[in-house]
């Protein structure tokens, strides 16, 4: 059975584009957990949930879409930003990573980066978490869950300065080496 690929990283650094696009060139599934997320507490968006719903009862809905979503084998799975943050899903990943069961890559980009992907044309809705707006909390979040991401992960890979194309051939050729 194929390993199991998440793909986690800060809002902006591109896990659902890149996600669909491995999901496509490996014949895989793709499941983007903030969709499973919002859905499930019955919004179209993880904005209008997260908004309606409050920071914790979202993460606890994500907790449990992210256990649901594990149950499907072999799957590519873009985690929320902020997975690794809702109850028992860091030490659910640890496991599942520890017994081979899921490969986790960190999509690393800098605040920098991540800030002008929010700002650009056509960037999805995107609720703040920590400030008055997604831009100027980047750098908190950044800080908050770097070292979080870098655990967790078993690779990681930098994305600043390099172009969707690039970014997705970068993903591909990285799971060939988990396959």
């Amino acid at each position: 059975m194929p390993t199991t690929i998440v793909l986690m990283g800060l809002r902006g650094s591109g896990k659902s584009t890149l996600g669909r696009g491995l999901a496509d060139a490996l014949g895989r599934a793709f499941i983007d957990l903030d969709d499973r997320t919002a859905a499930a507490l019955g919004f179209q968006t993880p904005g209008e949930a997260l908004r309606t719903h409050g920071e914790a009862a979202f993460r606890k809905a994500e907790a449990d879409a992210l256990q649901a979503a594990l149950r499907e084998p072999g799957i590519v799975l873009a985690l929320g930003g902020g997975t690794p943050t809702a109850p028992g899903a860091a030490d659910l990943l640890r496991e599942l990573a520890g017994d081979g069961s899921v490969a986790v890559l960190y999509l690393h980009a800098s605040p920098q980066t991540l800030a002008e992907r929010l700002i650009a044309p056509g960037a999805p809705d995107r609720p703040a978490l920590v400030e008055d707006d997604p831009v100027s909390e980047i750098t908190t979040l950044y800080e908050q869950r770097d070292p979080l991401y870098r655990e967790l992960a078993g690779s990681v890979l930098h994305l600043d300065g390099v172009g969707e194309d690039a970014a997705l051939a970068m993903v591909t050729a990285w799971s060939r080496g988990i396959e």
